[in-house]
């Protein structure tokens, strides 16, 4: 299956949201491309729409694949055994982990402004992204939701690589909906007819009809 845009996505995967309509739910954002996905999910069920910002940590040399990652509440996740076998250094992991916050509280005043931070205590979370490769980016959205206890937390996307979907059940306990969870799989834009950057104006736009 291949969307034609995130909007389209974010329509189809609202349709396995339904159950979570009238329930004060808060649907959670991963900028920026899960933004436009998260709308579409939101305008169905009724729901709160706002954002969440984690930051991944790329290897030395290949920044695409994830070692680790950076909550939104800068606390940090890493893939001890990839950082093992790739030797990654102490000042590197530093470094990044530094620029990462840096990034995470700039994003946050672009998007959010003087908006409130959302309740998350005692509601139903559901965090949304575009898709998930290797689940490190969404995993720290995750963690940095959970300490605020929510009454239930649900990761949804249109598509998850299989493998991360079971990966990330098991690690949070937290349910995973992925419209399309191919077992081959190279990127989320393959899945996409339409995958540009989504503008940060867009961003704001959307954060500031709801």
């Amino acid at each position: 299956m291949v969307f034609k845009n995130r909007a389209e996505a974010g329509r189809v995967l609202a349709a396995q949201l339904h159950q979570y309509r009238g329930s004060d739910a808060l649907v959670l954002a991963l900028p920026r491309g899960g933004v436009p996905v998260a709308a579409e999910v939101a305008s169905v069920i009724d729901a709160e729409l706002d954002v969440i910002i984690s930051r991944k940590i790329g290897a030395p040399g290949n920044p695409e694949l994830a070692i680790g990652a950076v909550t939104s509440d800068g606390a940090i996740l890493l893939n001890d055994a990839l950082v093992a076998t790739l030797n990654v250094g102490e000042a590197f992991i530093d470094h990044s982990v530094s620029q990462a916050r840096r990034e995470i509280a700039e994003y946050t005043r672009l998007y959010r402004g003087e908006r409130p931070v959302p309740k998350i205590t005692g509601r139903i979370v559901i965090i949304v992204d575009d898709g998930i490769a290797t689940g490190y980016t969404v995993l720290a959205a995750v963690q940095a939701s959970l300490r605020k206890n929510p009454k239930e937390l649900i990761i949804a996307v249109p598509v998850a690589q299989r493998e991360s979907v079971y990966e990330l059940e098991e690690a949070t306990g937290c349910q995973v909906i992925a419209v399309v969870q191919p077992t081959l799989f190279i990127a989320v834009g393959q899945f996409y007819e339409d995958f540009q950057q989504v503008p940060d104006a867009q961003v704001r736009s959307i954060l500031q009809s709801y």
